[in-house]
């Protein structure tokens, strides 16, 4: 099997920043208990205009620039998303369009916050397989348009961005993604859910009455799996790469929350300064927080050739995943 690594990456956030001061004039809340119970201090928010294939296309310029790659280049494109631009065509089928991509095959996959890891995963077996060179993934959310601006326990932590990795084959085969573990467990389901607009509550007067159009989230229960299931498959994503916590250079987990991200680098044994955090900047952009942290760590110099980076996520489903890559 031929092996993967990310050749390049991008990422793209909307330019309207909402600070806890502005939660502070909606909501009954502070900046204090915000940043207390999740570290975040802003997040960026698309304007009604803006939709998730938008900031898409300008992250994928981006990666395919930092590749030094052209759009003809890429032989698959995959958006992970939760936030489509709309049901069907595919967000991925826009983005192909709008970069004037050939007829290459593009589909979105939903794993929520999960999402870009499982991307990851499916276009590193299809490099395997020989059949294709260069892939693009796409993580990216438009999460201020299915925040429920009213629940004041999870209002505050969403926000909007894209991020771009491309990944080919690597030549050295201990350069590039070295393990990877992704889980699911459905009957937690309903811990995570927006509950409206699909075939279970199709849209109507009521299903808009009662905000089932919007993110829908038991905190308390969904803090306890994702520290447990986090911790489970760094730990394991680890040890399928012949490594331990303190081998990490760089360790990236999905940016929900600054306690289970502290929580989570404590159970693999990874030191908490090798923690990358963007939260605190950007707020929770579900599948978009793993691939953003990834570009800004490369753009700062936190990645460099031959860091041990980990990625860790969880999200909505239940989902969960974890890979070792050496950069």
């Amino acid at each position: 099997m031929i092996n993967s690594r990310i050749i390049g990456t991008g990422s793209y956030l909307p330019e309207k920043v909402i600070t806890n001061q502005d939660w502070e004039k909606r909501l009954d809340t502070s900046d204090e208990w915000i940043t207390t119970r999740t570290g975040i201090k802003e997040r960026k928010w698309t304007t009604a205009e803006q939709a998730t294939s938008d900031l898409c296309v300008e992250a994928g310029k981006r990666a395919l620039a930092a590749a030094k790659l052209n759009p003809d280049d890429i032989d698959v494109l995959i958006t992970a998303t939760i936030t489509p631009d709309h049901a069907f065509p595919s967000t991925s089928c826009i983005i192909q369009h709008r970069m004037n991509m050939r007829t290459i095959p593009a589909f979105d996959i939903a794993a929520a916050c999960t999402g870009f890891l499982y991307g990851l995963e499916i276009a590193r077996n299809l490099i395997g397989s020989g059949r294709y060179k260069y892939i693009m993934v796409f993580g990216a959310e438009c999460l201020s348009k299915i925040t429920d601006v009213q629940d004041r326990s999870s209002a505050v932590l969403f926000g909007d961005g894209a991020g771009c990795a491309i990944l080919g084959p690597s030549e050295d085969p201990q350069r590039g993604i070295l393990s990877f573990n992704w889980h699911s467990d459905g009957s937690l389901g309903k811990l995570l859910i927006q509950p409206g607009g699909g075939s279970r509550n199709p849209a109507s007067h009521e299903t808009v009455d009662k905000r089932m159009h919007t993110i829908q989230m038991l905190g308390n229960e969904t803090y306890k799996h994702a520290v447990s299931k986090m911790g489970q498959a760094a730990v394991d994503a680890l040890n399928a790469a012949g490594l331990t916590g303190k081998d990490v250079d760089v360790f990236i987990p999905h940016q929900a929350n600054l306690r289970i991200m502290q929580s989570t680098a404590k159970r693999a044994k990874v030191a908490l300064e090798k923690v990358y955090i963007t939260v605190d900047k950007y707020g929770n952009m579900s599948a978009a927080t793993v691939p953003i942290a990834m570009d800004d760590a490369v753009k700062d110099g936190t990645l460099k050739p031959g860091s041990i980076l980990l990625l860790d996520a969880f999200g909505g489903g239940l989902t969960w995943a974890a890979a070792v890559i050496r950069w």
